[in-house]
């Protein structure tokens, strides 16, 4: 067993590979999350510039926050990018229905865009999903808008961001995935269905579109997010273990600007 996951909360973060924030309670986590987005639009838009970001759909406790915000204080998305990380696919490996219960297609349209109001909402070209049969999109994409300003995410039990699933190879080549079709490990689709139906995880997909490794890898910043009590190990992990595919947050450790943002609950020694 590694001595990382008996760091106390109090150790937590001191020679942390990765810059590691410790808040108080979730609420403060997602208003963090949702304060940087605004702050990052604000000011880019003060500039006359894009705003880029690489979006999740879990955390999602940022979403009501955010739009708040934005309705609030008439902030525009009008040069705004949402460029949402994954999305399931069915068994013939084409986007699951946008009415399905777990589609993050839906969950955007319902708990964000749709709330939104309609004159600072960005154009629907400008909320991008990876699309199975077009992967190359989402690096075009990127690249015709110069770079992502903020990649948000969260952190699976396993380690991956986005669906970046465990691999036997080395942290240069993982390093060097894009977006792609591939199956969902188990320990995901478990760990999801326990979150999201309940314990039913022969009804999670078993396929996914996730963007890769390298789009999260060149974003100007990454922003992680994380508050569950098996967050404890995995954020330990993260910040402390070795880089390796075999967990893939680890590979954030050679990037100049990251920080994972936790709870006090996540910050509880592991074990």
């Amino acid at each position: 067993m590694h001595d990382y996951f008996k760091k106390t909360s109090i150790e937590l973060g001191i020679g942390a590979k990765i810059n590691v924030l410790k808040l108080g309670d979730s609420g403060e986590v997602f208003y963090e999350m949702a304060l940087e987005m605004v702050n990052a639009i604000v000011e880019n838009n003060a500039l006359d510039k894009n705003t880029v970001f690489i979006c999740p759909v879990g955390p999602v406790g940022q979403y009501p926050i955010f739009v708040r915000l934005v309705n609030f204080h008439d902030i525009s998305l009008k040069n705004v990018w949402f460029i949402n990380m994954d999305e399931y696919l069915d068994e013939e490996k084409q986007w699951i229905s946008i009415k399905h219960k777990l589609s993050f297609r839906g969950f955007m349209n319902r708990e964000v865009y749709s709330k939104i109001k309609p004159e600072l909402l960005m154009a629907e070209e400008q909320r991008i999903f990876p699309d199975p049969n077009n992967l190359k999109n989402i690096s075009d994409t990127i690249n015709k808008l110069g770079g992502v300003d903020i990649c948000f995410g969260g952190i699976g039990i396993n380690g991956h961001l986005a669906f970046n699933e465990p691999e036997d190879i080395t942290p240069e080549e993982f390093a060097e995935r894009t977006t792609r079709v591939l199956e969902i490990s188990r320990e995901t689709r478990t760990i999801n269905a326990v979150g999201d139906l309940n314990g039913a995880i022969d009804a999670m997909p078993k396929y996914c579109v996730t963007i890769g490794m390298k789009e999260i890898l060149s974003a100007k910043k990454i922003r992680l997010y994380c508050f569950r009590d098996w967050h404890r190990a995995v954020v330990r992990q993260a910040a402390y273990g070795e880089i390796s595919a075999h967990f893939p947050v680890t590979l954030v450790q050679n990037h100049p600007d990251a920080k994972i943002t936790i709870n006090s609950n996540a910050a509880e020694q592991a074990f």
